[in-house]
């Protein structure tokens, strides 16, 4: 049988952290910035975690 293939836009979007969690990083930082007041563009410079729902969806992806 042939190697598996990770999806490489899911590669490039997530990173798995030393603990096996998956990190993302957050929605709305893309256009349309100037009605989101600063406070909340610097919140989501940060990454988060998936959750618990979706990473076993993610992890698939991930596998190579």
């Amino acid at each position: 049988m042939p190697k598996m293939k990770s999806n490489r836009g899911a590669a490039k979007s997530f990173k798995v952290t030393g603990t096996g969690k998956i990190k993302r990083k957050n929605a709305y930082k893309r256009h349309i910035l100037t009605k989101k007041n600063s406070k909340r563009i610097r919140q989501l410079r940060h990454s988060s975690l998936v959750s618990d729902a979706d990473s076993k969806r993610v992890a698939r992806m991930l596998i190579a």
